[in-house]
């Protein structure tokens, strides 16, 4: 009865955490959860404002189906101003959040048998959105010595005949990892010999960057711009994940053909949504750079604290709001049970059932060795978390 596309897709690691942690806390038992992709702080007031507004002055209706007009003019704003990038309102989709964007394009673009270069560690969806379009996700371990950041020998070297598509998320899910220019450039050599790969840049996490400045690929070269697929949104910058608003900038026939996929399975986003993607880019950055700020203050509490684990390595992320250490010397232990910790999803699971810490394992983002930790949450609750990550690993022999 279900079709085989269904059968190729692996259950979410995240879902499963968090289920069992949601679990455990009606059970009535004490979870600190820092698995959460998801920013702790309100919807600044001046964009719930303009969507109270936008209620009370009767924008109750469909919109166009890529998006109003008033909104896709201020993203090419947006992209010329602070990305140096420019596009015309045609090349916008406007759409239920950026992961129906990233979704919709890959759909949009990728062939039965096409090669999909993934990087290790990856957001989770990735590989199955390239399995859904019957596509052949590629996954490219990196290394934690150059924070898990692709160089261009390892994608020279996973680029073939079939590659139709290099996806590139930075700020990094899960790593925190950030490309620099130079970076990127030196891609972009390796690129410029494949001019028929198509480049799908997810820069969700832009605005929440430490002491650096985020570069889109598609600033490299006029060459690049027009075969990338640039995916961002509103969620993680403006604390607006339920609002469920993202877009794709892209090369107008990618545009158009993503846009024919929304038109007949969802339409435009909320009209009342997109009344407030319109306030969180008319207005100065400032709340943005608040939450930044205290975002940086708990990432270098995080660091230090797990900096001073025996057998725990960390890096000290650029952007987003994850740590990724790696706990491979932790992989292999027993419990005081017995229980041998064979992956690092038997230590986050060992850590939820007994210590009531909730985290989630490198084993969903493709690289066994790490786990991931948000720090999208209080201080309080960061050393809560902290001392029961402590705690439950000195107890492991």
């Amino acid at each position: 009865m279900i079709a085989d596309r269904i059968n190729r897709l692996s259950p979410s690691q995240t879902m499963k955490i968090s289920a069992r942690a949601k679990e455990l806390q009606r059970q009535g038992k004490s979870v600190v959860a820092l698995s959460q992709g998801e920013p702790d702080f309100k919807t600044p007031d001046f964009i719930c404002d303009a969507a109270i507004k936008a209620i009370k002055d009767g924008h109750h209706g469909y919109t166009v189906n890529t998006g109003t007009i008033e909104l896709r003019e201020l993203i090419c704003g947006k992209l010329k101003e602070e990305n140096q990038l420019e596009y015309s309102p045609d090349q916008i989709v406007v759409s239920n959040g950026a992961k129906q964007s990233l979704g919709f394009s890959i759909l949009a673009t990728i062939n039965p048998g096409d090669e999909v270069i993934i990087p290790a560690p990856y957001w989770v969806s990735y590989p199955e959105m390239v399995k859904l379009a019957e596509g052949e996700p590629v996954i490219l371990r990196t290394q934690v010595d150059n924070q898990f950041k692709m160089t261009p020998q390892e994608l020279r070297n996973a680029l073939t005949p079939k590659t139709k598509m290099l996806i590139l998320c930075s700020p990094s899910n899960p790593t925190g990892s950030c490309y620099t220019r130079e970076e990127l450039s030196a891609l972009a050599e390796v690129l410029a010999d494949y001019p028929d790969v198509l480049v799908l840049s997810d820069e969700i996490y832009e605005y929440i960057t430490y002491g650096n400045t985020h570069t889109s690929i598609g600033q490299i070269s006029e060459d690049l711009k027009n075969r990338t697929l640039v995916i961002n949104g509103f969620s993680k910058g403006f604390a607006m994940t339920g609002w469920r608003l993202g877009y794709l900038a892209a090369p107008k026939e990618i545009a158009e053909a993503t846009a024919r996929i929304q038109s007949q399975e969802t339409s435009a986003p909320s009209s009342i949504s997109q009344k407030a993607g319109e306030a969180a880019y008319s207005n100065p950055r400032d709340e943005i750079r608040k939450m930044r700020d205290a975002f940086q203050q708990r990432r270098d509490y995080v660091v230090s604290e797990l900096s001073s684990i025996d057998g725990l390595t960390c890096f000290t992320p650029e952007g987003a709001f994850y740590v990724f250490p790696d706990v491979s010397s932790y992989l292999g232990t027993k419990t005081s049970d017995g229980e041998t910790i064979e992956n690092s999803t038997d230590l986050c699971m060992y850590l939820l059932e007994k210590h009531g810490l909730a985290l989630v394992p490198g084993d969903a983002f493709g690289e066994p060795n790490g786990l991931r930790i948000s720090f999208a949450a209080s201080q309080e609750m960061l050393e809560d978390g902290v001392s029961r990550l402590k705690t439950g690993l000195a107890e492991l022999a």
